[in-house]
């Protein structure tokens, strides 16, 4: 028993064997002119701190657009008082998700040969941008995906731990079974990409009745033998998600996760769901000492062994506090909760609230 469990304890190592990041600036090559887009709605709160680090980029981009997806708030003035130049998105048309309606309006204005489509809930460090131009600039790559440097600073926050986890895991592009090179998968948060790419993909407008774009629209470039690489965004891209509440959080990871289980690889999803399974038999084996007395010390050492692994790995992907992977078993069942309650909005097509938008869960036909 002790050696199965640690076996599938040494599937999280598998799964995530390392995030890469982008290499050091500065860079010493052409930059590529790049537009960045940011799709908002009601994001006052959260422009001005990603602005603000846009505008300290020691490498200035082409143009900053900010696309209004008709904000209630302050959205508008915070970005033009940072100097971004504000498009309003046209309204919604039918069959279209926010987002990708948004960034698809940013890249038909845009000018640059590439766009960085960039969430409002990120921020950059002061040589992101060459850092970004630095990865690439490698080889023939005509797309680059970071998946945001967690940052945490309440504890319900923590509770977000173990679907960042699977976020990073499931594009199959950090384990010893794959390659930066050949994700299966792209983050939504953070996308650069070539136009002549982005065109031949189709755009936004190929994955325009997605929740999640950035998976399908992985896809769509892969099978037009686009080269990609996705990288962790340590020291580059960061974000903190949720901030307003346990309720933003729950609706927001409830919004998406189902779906994104739908896209993961079979195989990579049949050894994540063996990887904390293994977890929680850790965790709840104990309650039957009675009759395994005999194995409560190994078990004891298999709990220890899945807290310092989740501890290890929370740490590639975001800055998580050390009681959080102590007691993972919470985040685990957390992660259940919520992954269940998305699984039966997805079935039944049942809706929840996002940014003052009523959005469909389940996925068009």
């Amino acid at each position: 028993m002790i050696w199965v469990l640690l076996g599938l304890c040494a599937l999280g190592v598998v799964l995530l064997r390392r995030a890469p990041r982008c290499p050091e600036a500065p860079f010493s090559g052409t930059p590529v002119r790049v537009s960045l887009i940011v799709p908002a709605r009601n994001e006052e709160a959260n422009l001005e701190r990603l602005l603000a680090t846009v505008a300290a980029q020691s490498l200035p981009f082409q143009e900053v657009l900010v696309v209004d997806d008709a904000s209630t708030d302050r959205t508008a003035d915070v970005a033009r008082g940072h100097g971004a130049t504000v498009h309003a998105a046209p309204e919604l048309p039918e069959g279209w998700r926010g987002k990708a309606w948004a960034c698809q309006h940013g890249a038909n204005v845009s000018t640059g040969g590439a766009m960085l489509f960039l969430d409002a809930d990120t921020t950059l460090t002061p040589d992101a941008h060459e850092r970004i131009q630095a990865a690439y600039a490698v080889g023939e790559r005509r797309a680059v995906s970071l998946g945001p440097y967690h940052d945490v600073e309440r504890p319900y926050e923590e509770l977000s731990a173990i679907f960042t986890l699977m976020t990073f895991m499931g594009l199959g592009a950090f384990s010893l079974l794959g390659s930066p090179d050949d994700p299966r998968g792209l983050f939504g948060p953070f996308l650069l990409i070539d136009r002549a790419a982005y065109d031949e993909a189709g755009g936004h407008e190929a994955v325009r009745g997605e929740i999640l774009e950035h998976m399908t629209m992985c896809g769509l470039l892969r099978e037009r033998g686009v080269r990609m690489w996705c990288g962790g965004g340590r020291g580059v891209v960061h974000t903190r998600m949720y901030p307003d509440g346990p309720a933003s959080l729950v609706e927001g990871w409830t919004k998406a996760f189902a779906a994104g289980a739908s896209k993961t690889e079979p195989g990579t999803l049949f050894l994540t769901v063996l990887w904390m399974t293994g977890g929680m038999l850790a965790f709840f084996l104990p309650a039957f000492s009675p009759w395994l007395s005999f194995l409560s010390p190994w078990l004891g050492l298999a709990y220890l062994a899945y807290a310092v692994t989740t501890l290890v790995l929370l740490r590639r992907i975001g800055r998580f506090a050390v009681w959080s992977s102590a007691l993972y078993p919470v985040l685990m069942v957390a992660f259940f909760v919520i992954f269940s309650r998305s699984a039966r909005l997805r079935r039944s097509g049942g809706q929840v609230t996002w940014k003052d938008r009523s959005i469909d869960a389940g996925q068009p036909g």
